[in-house]
């Protein structure tokens, strides 16, 4: 029998975390951000790279990010239909951080160990966020891979964003699900 964590916990928030799909302003405020930033510096590194960086947009910034957005897609040859609503896309969130593996010169910590370190700080400001009442989704997509957008944003050659991460005050009380949860030992072998 598996125990149950406390209420609250810090296990509690691990299982029971979930994407909000749906999220409106609030988002955080200064203060909560460099929290949860302080949080996403705390995920493994092995020789403390720090092998990623953060682009944040709220407010008139979220424009700004949909209008390079909108660049990219006309450059990259996207459908008008997509084109005409990259702009808007920032906008499901009062709050998108995206996050850019950087990776540092190093002859021990191979890319894509820095790259799998970036991307651990999405999970790490999703769940810091989550801790102080926020919902957040983690968005990836076309323009993540995007080298048209990557110049947009000022990135370097050697650098990938590992994800988009939008978050908010929930639109909705959260719902609980009654999806069944795997037995953890299904996804088990021992060696």
């Amino acid at each position: 029998m598996i125990p149950t964590p406390a209420p609250d916990s810090a296990l509690d928030l691990l299982l029971n975390r979930r994407s909000c799909h749906s999220v409106r302003a609030p988002g955080p405020d200064d203060a909560e951000l460099a929290l949860i930033l302080r949080a996403a510096l705390r995920v493994p590194d092995f020789q403390r790279l720090r092998p990623y960086r953060f682009l944040a947009a709220r407010d008139e910034g979220l424009d700004r990010l949909g209008q390079a957005m909108q660049r990219a897609a006309v450059a990259a040859g996207r459908s008008e239909a997509e084109i005409a609503r990259t702009p808007r896309m920032p906008h499901r969130a009062p709050l998108v951080i995206t996050v850019v593996a950087s990776p540092r010169p190093s002859k021990v910590v191979p890319l894509f160990d820095q790259q799998l370190c970036a991307a651990s700080t999405v999970l790490a400001m999703q769940l810091a966020a989550r801790a102080l009442g926020y919902g957040g989704l983690w968005r990836s997509g076309w323009l993540m891979y995007d080298r048209g957008f990557h110049r947009e944003l000022g990135l370097g050659e050697n650098e990938q964003i590992v994800g988009f991460l939008y978050l908010g005050t929930p639109q909705h009380a959260e719902e609980t699900t009654n999806e069944a949860v795997p037995d953890p030992y299904d996804f088990l072998r021992w060696i």
